[in-house]
């Protein structure tokens, strides 16, 4: 699979299938996305991997806390800015409003929604999960760091014919995360992602999000 065909069939994956990562393989997708570019080499981020037993002991525990605590336990950062104006406003809305669609699952079922919402936390069945981490120390530079390093991860991903979804969602379980996997304090977690195979016959998979022109986000200067 080249680059071209990587990043195209890139999808954030909200059902995957019950079948084992090969450890080789997820290793393998790991060293290959640590090239991924880092200024002064700083490469400032951590990363905890977690599957088989403890995975599941994990999402019981997530899945007693929510029980009665269901929109987690609030996060230290801001997922998306307060106040979001245009065109991101829409965007944003309209990327849900396209992935409900997939599942039939209308605006005004707010129980769907919220049961949606909660397999977050279930990985969509990812069988792997991967949580990232970073120095309290960094700055803005080392986050977009860390961005890359992910989006090489599930480039490489693709090459190994595994999909991924990047998710923010658990922020709001920080504090439980940091708990549970010994997340020194000065370490902040930014996310997770599950990893596995795709599940090709879940509807909800076949969501494409729309993407703007070219002309909506590059000023051609000289070209």
């Amino acid at each position: 699979m080249n680059v071209s065909e990587a990043l195209d069939t890139r999808i954030t994956c909200r059902a995957f299938l019950d079948k084992p990562v090969e450890p080789d393989k997820l290793r393998k997708v790991l060293e290959m996305a640590k090239r991924a570019p880092s200024g002064g080499n700083l490469q400032p981020w951590h990363v905890w991997a977690v599957g088989g037993e403890r995975l599941q002991e994990f999402k019981d525990l997530i899945a007693e806390k929510m029980k009665t605590n269901p929109m987690g336990e609030g996060t230290e950062y801001d997922i998306y800015p307060r106040g979001l104006k245009e065109p991101y406003k829409t965007r944003r809305f309209q990327c849900g409003e396209d992935m409900y669609a997939t599942i039939n699952v209308p605006r005004d079922d707010k129980a769907g929604r919220l049961t949606q919402f909660a397999n977050n936390f279930r990985l969509f069945g990812a069988p792997v999960a991967l949580f990232f981490a970073m120095d309290r120390q960094m700055g803005y530079g080392q986050w977009a760091d860390l961005g890359m390093f992910m989006q090489s991860i599930m480039l490489a991903a693709r090459e190994e014919g595994l999909h991924t979804c990047p998710q923010e969602a658990w922020a709001v379980w920080y504090k439980t995360l940091g708990e549970f996997l010994n997340i020194p304090e000065d370490q902040m977690l930014f996310c997770g992602m599950g990893i596995g195979y795709m599940d090709e016959d879940a509807q909800i998979n076949t969501l494409r999000t729309r993407r703007a022109e070219l002309d909506e986000f590059v000023v051609f200067d000289g070209i």
